[in-house]
C-alpha cells in the first residue's frame, strides 16, 4: 500500500515540474519577444505576460523580480548559445581547421543567429546596469571559446609552418568578428546576411591561413 502510494504521488508531481518549466520557458520565449519590440527599457513585466498570454501574479511567482527575468532569459541564451558551438566542435571532424569552421558555423546557425535573439544580447551589451550581469553570466563561457579558439590556431600554425602569426591575436580577433557582424546583421538585415558572415571570416581565414583554408567564391555583383 504504501509503494503504491508512492508511485501515486510521484506520477501526480511530474506533470506539475513538467508545466513548471513549461511556463518558465514561455516567460523567457515572451521576453525575447518583448526585448526584439520594445528594447530592454521598454520592457516590463506587463509587456513579457501580454506577450506570453499569462498573468503577471504568474511572472512573479516564476520570476521575482524583472531583473531577474532578464538575467534568466540572458543565461538560456547564453546556454543555448555555448552547447550548439561546443557541440558542433565535438562533432567536428579531428582537423584542427574544421573545429575551428565549425565554431564558427555555430555562430551564424539560423537557430542562434535570429534578429531577435540578437537583439537581447546587444541590449546586454548597450545598457550599463545590464553589462555587469552580462559578465558575471558570460564571462566563462566566452574565455573557454576563446582558449579553445586559440588552441586550434596553435595547432594550425605548427601544422603549416606559419610564421610571425599570434594564435591569441587570431582567436580575440575572431570573437571581434562575431560580435561585428551579428551587429551588421542587427542593423543592415538586408544588406548583410549570416552568410555574408561566414563568407568574409572565411576570407579571413584563408588569409592567415592558405594551406587549411580555402577563398570563398567572389559573390555576383548584379546591378
Amino acid at each position: 500500500m504504501i509503494d503504491r502510494l508512492k508511485i501515486t504521488n510521484s506520477a501526480s508531481k511530474q506533470p506539475r515540474t513538467a508545466s513548471k518549466e513549461m511556463r518558465r520557458q514561455q516567460l523567457i520565449d515572451a521576453t525575447i519577444e518583448s526585448i526584439a519590440k520594445h528594447g530592454l527599457t521598454g520592457t516590463t513585466m506587463t509587456t513579457v505576460t501580454r506577450e506570453a498570454g499569462l498573468s503577471v501574479g504568474l511572472a512573479n511567482f516564476h520570476f521575482s523580480t524583472k531583473q531577474n527575468l532578464f538575467e534568466e532569459t540572458l543565461r538560456y541564451l547564453a546556454e543555448e548559445h555555448h552547447q550548439f558551438w561546443k557541440k558542433s566542435y565535438e562533432k567536428a571532424n579531428l582537423a584542427p581547421e574544421a573545429k575551428l569552421e565549425a565554431i564558427v558555423a555555430a555562430h551564424f546557425h539560423p537557430t542562434i543567429c535570429k534578429r531577435k535573439k540578437i537583439t537581447v544580447w546587444y541590449g546586454f551589451f548597450g545598457e550599463a546596469k545590464s553589462r555587469a550581469s552580462y559578465r558575471t553570466l558570460v564571462a566563462d563561457i566566452d574565455a573557454e571559446r576563446l582558449n579553445i579558439s586559440a588552441r586550434l590556431c596553435r595547432d594550425i600554425i605548427k601544422e603549416g609552418g606559419y610564421e610571425n602569426i599570434d594564435p591569441e591575436n587570431v582567436a580575440m580577433t575572431l570573437e571581434g568578428l562575431y560580435d561585428g557582424f551579428w551587429l551588421n546583421i542587427l542593423i543592415y538585415p538586408k544588406e548583410f546576411t549570416r552568410f555574408d558572415a561566414m563568407r568574409r571570416i572565411q576570407e579571413y581565414l584563408a588569409g592567415l591561413f592558405p594551406k587549411h583554408f580555402e577563398r570563398p567564391p567572389t559573390p555576383d555583383c548584379k546591378g
